[in-house]
């Protein structure tokens, strides 16, 4: 039988991928880069990974994947547009889509399963990982997080973003909203019930001269975009880094 993917998809897997081509950033530090020939533009993790760039994450260049003659491509189900993974896939490459996790452990518990299934390999990494994100801390903040502007979206219910504040004891304040990344008006994010607003440097660059001045009310948080929405060995880093900017408030 063949093993499946996240959304429970089969994916022929004849031995160890040996030529990996990844769609999405978190996974492309995950996985060994030595296996790795081809990733998008926004793979930043390894610093110094050299291979082929096959255009962005949601608009990849599909033909130069195929030159590249994977045996594996890695997608995400939130990142990458299912009519690409349709086509890589008619085209006889085996494609693993990871879902979109909505917790730490669930995102944990999805590339242990992959590198597993794939490699039969657990990195220590993943291990640390576990260990440093199983606890909880009692809530201290209230907070929105905006990660676009122009117009604004925040993050709102069942996000892993939303979870990695959660166990540093931040409450989202869109956790309850319908949508995961809600659009809320100027106006309403000028009446939320919030300490602090939580500005990342990606997707959407928000800097001390842009995203503070539109929340005059609340304490700004910046932080790393990649400790706050990748999944990967930069957890391990992350809880650390992410305390320290929530330890710096009202400093």
């Amino acid at each position: 039988m063949l093993p499946v993917d996240d959304l429970g998809e089969p994916v022929a897997l004849p031995g160890p991928p040996r030529r990996v081509v990844s769609l999405v950033p978190s996974l492309t530090e995950a996985v060994d880069p030595a296996v790795l020939v081809g990733a998008t533009d926004y793979c930043t993790h390894p610093a110094d990974l050299d291979v082929t760039r096959v255009g962005g994450s949601k608009y990849p260049k599909v033909d130069r994947v195929l030159e590249l003659a994977p045996d594996l491509v890695l997608a995400n189900s939130e990142e990458n547009r299912p009519e690409d993974v349709e086509r890589l896939r008619a085209n006889g490459i085996p494609v693993w889509v990871t879902a979109a996790p909505a917790t730490v452990p669930a995102a944990l518990g999805s590339l242990r399963r992959l590198l597993g299934t794939a490699w039969d390999v657990e990195p220590g990494w993943l291990v640390e990982a576990e260990r440093v994100w199983r606890e909880v801390r009692p809530a201290r903040f209230r907070a929105v997080i905006p990660v676009w502007r122009k117009p604004w979206v925040v993050i709102g219910r069942d996000t892993f973003a939303g979870d990695v504040l959660h166990r540093l004891g931040v409450v989202n304040v869109y956790v309850d909203h319908a949508e995961r990344y809600p659009r809320p008006d100027h106006d309403e994010l000028q009446s939320v019930d919030a300490d602090v607003v939580v500005l990342p440097d990606e997707p959407y660059l928000f800097t001390p001269d842009d995203g503070p001045q539109f929340f005059p009310r609340l304490r700004p948080v910046y932080v790393s975009g990649r400790y706050l929405t990748w999944y990967g060995p930069s957890l391990v880093a992350a809880r650390g880094a992410l305390e320290q900017a929530f330890g710096d408030v009202g400093r």
